[in-house]
């Protein structure tokens, strides 16, 4: 598909279309199976912590959106994939170099030809969006639909940095979380309880 293509297929949402670009869930779920991922969120209080040795040496390591890295101390320094709810220039995404590229966004026409076109894209599915929206009773964070996906996976232990449900906010802005449309406290919930059932999962936090 070309660039004119790709604009036509998004501005009449051809879901088939720009599925098409993608890889199947399937294939990107096996390329999680047997790493141990860190999963590195947004969260102002991730700054405050030194586990950025710790995060770079995961098998895999996936941010989120902006992919904010303040120091290498607290956030260290790969991108393998990032997961992808807003848009980011070229040249930002060049920058970070992911070999996976996902976009979870619920709205197409958001989607960029230079994210959909790289190599390593996904394109994440309406339907399950949908049912982790059902689920929380209201949108998903990219984060958390990154979280059900892996959950899903065969990944060896995916730990989670830069998580505290919005409690300190976003490095990426200055939004309170009533000004976002996320419920944190049912994200804050389910993770609970996948932490409670999946010994794979574990959340890092900030000591102090």
């Amino acid at each position: 598909m070309n660039r004119l293509a790709f604009l036509l297929a998004r501005t009449l949402r051809r879901e088939a279309a720009l599925s098409a670009l993608s890889l199947s869930e399937e294939a990107l779920l096996a390329r999680f199976a047997t790493e141990r991922i860190a999963l590195v969120g947004n969260a102002r209080s991730l700054t405050g912590a030194s586990f950025g040795d710790e995060i770079d040496a995961a098998d895999l390591v996936i941010r989120l959106n902006r992919a904010p890295m303040p120091s290498t101390q607290s956030h260290g320094t790969r991108t393998d994939a990032l997961a992808l709810a807003t848009s980011l220039p070229r040249e930002a995404l060049e920058g970070l170099a992911p070999h996976l590229t996902l976009w979870m966004s619920h709205k197409r026409k958001r989607l960029p030809w230079h994210v959909a076109s790289r190599r390593g894209f996904y394109l994440h599915p309406l339907s399950d969006y949908g049912h982790l929206r059902r689920r929380l009773g209201a949108p998903p964070s990219t984060g958390l639909m990154m979280i059900d996906l892996l959950a899903r996976s065969r990944a060896a232990s995916v730990t989670l940095y830069g998580f505290d449900f919005f409690a300190s906010l976003s490095l990426t802005g200055s939004r309170t979380a009533a000004q976002v449309p996320h419920d944190f406290a049912a994200e804050g919930r389910f993770v609970q309880a996948l932490l409670e059932t999946d010994p794979r999962f574990a959340l890092r936090r900030p000591e102090g």
